[in-house]
């Protein structure tokens, strides 16, 4: 063979080799009868399920869904970016009639904030952090814990993910201070909500959140 067909052959591979690597994973067909069943759990939008929702499918659909089948298809879709979105976004579990039954735990939203945020910082590194920072901060907030707590909880040996834990700690601080800053002036005003929020500028049923 000689060089330019070595070359070429060489090529050839590579440009295969590369088409294996981005060809798309193939769909578990057990993902196709979840979405015929439930679309409002499995359809154009990804529900958080309830623990224990694969026991409660099985017993449901035993022929329809066997068990080992319907574990790898629930991992591949509990596994994917669409779904992790769902859960980061702290949107509450639901059961199979797409019921919201429970809250998602703290600890699931922090982790799923920070999967997406590795998944999405190869191609928007900073657009990707901004996003990570802003739900983590909703995610602080909505968690009842206090700033405090949250870092001792979620403290990571990772310097990176580490300076966006910090950074939406500093949002919620900053918030927190606004917040307590405007039930003082409020307190000391002895206006309504509606005229303390029209001296403020500020929208009447934000300025009832605020005060609240």
């Amino acid at each position: 063979m000689t060089t330019t067909q070595d070359s070429t052959v060489t090529a050839q591979a590579s440009r295969g080799q590369a088409a294996a690597r981005k060809a798309p994973r193939p769909v578990p067909p057990l993902l196709h009868k979840l979405f015929e069943l439930y679309p409002r759990l499995f359809g154009a939008r990804f529900l958080p399920l309830k623990v224990g929702v694969f026991e409660e499918l099985v017993a449901a659909h035993p022929e329809a869904l066997p068990a080992a089948e319907l574990k790898v298809a629930l991992g591949v879709h509990t596994r994917s970016t669409r779904y992790i979105e769902a859960v980061a976004s702290g949107l509450a579990r639901h059961d199979l009639q797409a019921r919201p039954v429970e809250p998602v735990a703290p600890e699931h939203v922090h982790h799923a904030i920070l999967e997406l945020y590795k998944r999405r910082s190869g191609k928007a590194p900073e657009r990707a952090r901004q996003h990570a920072v802003e739900q983590l901060a909703a995610a602080i907030e909505a968690s009842g814990l206090s700033r405090e707590d949250y870092r001792e909880r979620f403290t990571s040996p990772d310097d990176k993910l580490q300076s966006l834990l910090e950074d939406a700690l500093a949002i919620v601080a900053q918030k927190s201070a606004r917040r307590e800053a405007l039930q003082n002036a409020f307190k000391a005003s002895g206006k309504t909500v509606a005229e303390f929020a029209e001296m403020y500028g500020v929208d009447p049923q934000e300025a009832k959140r605020l005060l609240a």
